[in-house]
């Protein structure tokens, strides 16, 4: 049937009739939405939206994210037609998921931005419907817990990275990548005692009290006991789950802004992943993906996998697994 379907099947991302089911189309052809999903802003049967956030005024060394959603969606082609391996869940079979497409914003007016996006997650959330976003440089997360906090109460951030993001800066009209963590802890989002950060390996001397498994640790200890770890934090507490992928070291991840070695490997990030089936998870993010440093595609690579993964646990929730 597969064989058959690659025949005839195209552009699924406006012909798609059904919002479940696997796509067979030709991988390298076709228009790209996120996993071969229907481009639609309808969500009356929806239960997770995927949306873009091409942003990257907030970098602080080199940008490019921007192009990060359009790269994300090319390279997770790549797993449209197969379930993913090892999680005894298919997203694309199993869940109603559609590509929402990008947030509209005016480039030009910075200031307006975040605003402009709690809006556009707000909006999605008030139908039920979950999001997972690609990124955009990692700003784009703190707008985005405003609208979740707004609907669920203060958040558990499940926080992948190489950097704490919790610099201090008490300026909140200020639009930077590396400080919104501290803003939101102290805007009350996040529960920072609730929270983990995974892959830490820069130097912040106050984290807010957000307990952190460095990236050294993660390397000593493992992806099991580093799970085990991450759940003994956040209990069944709501979770929103947010992946920046210079996480990753950069031999997996080379098309980032700001890239640390020492990071955690492709396959460490995918065994943690696949150990947190079960959190209480409400939506996620991933962030960081730089197309134009990402010569061979790897990063982008990583980053729909990493989006897939985040579908896949937001399954084990939605289908009550």
């Amino acid at each position: 049937m597969a064989l058959e379907d690659a025949k005839t099947q195209v552009d699924q991302a406006f012909t798609r009739e059904d919002l479940k089911g696997l796509s067979f189309e030709n991988t390298f052809g076709g228009a790209t939405s996120f996993l071969r999903r229907r481009y639609t802003k309808d969500l009356t049967h929806a239960d997770i939206a995927v949306t873009g956030i091409p942003f990257d005024q907030a970098v602080t060394n080199r940008p490019g994210t921007r192009l990060g959603p359009r790269a994300v969606r090319e390279a997770s082609a790549l797993q449209s037609p197969d379930a993913p391996y090892g999680w005894d869940i298919c997203p694309a079979s199993e869940l109603a998921i559609v590509d929402y497409g990008d947030l509209a914003f005016d480039y030009a007016n910075v200031a307006a931005f975040p605003d402009t996006l709690t809006d556009h997650i707000r909006g999605i959330l008030a139908t039920d419907t979950a999001t997972v976003a690609i990124g955009g440089d990692h700003y784009v997360s703190f707008p985005i817990l405003k609208a979740y906090a707004e609907k669920y109460g203060p958040i558990s951030l499940l926080h992948f990275d190489a950097h704490s993001d919790t610099w201090q800066d008490d300026d909140f009209s200020r639009v930077d990548h590396g400080t919104m963590f501290y803003k939101a802890v102290k805007s009350g989002v996040i529960d920072p005692a609730t929270s983990v950060q995974v892959g830490i390996r820069t130097t912040n001397e106050d984290n807010l009290g957000v307990p952190t498994i460095d990236a050294p640790t993660v390397h000593a200890i493992g992806p099991v006991e580093t799970a085990r770890r991450i759940r003994e934090v956040l209990g069944d507490r709501p979770v929103y789950l947010t992946f920046d992928i210079d996480c990753l070291d950069p031999a997996y991840a080379p098309g980032t802004g700001t890239p640390v070695w020492g990071g955690l490997t492709s396959a460490q990030a995918e065994a943690i992943l696949k150990e947190l089936r079960g959190i209480n998870i409400l939506g996620g993010d991933v962030v960081e993906v730089s197309p134009p440093f990402d010569t061979t595609g790897a990063t982008a690579i990583a980053g729909a996998h990493v989006a897939m993964s985040i579908l896949c646990l937001l399954g084990w929730r939605i289908t009550g697994r």
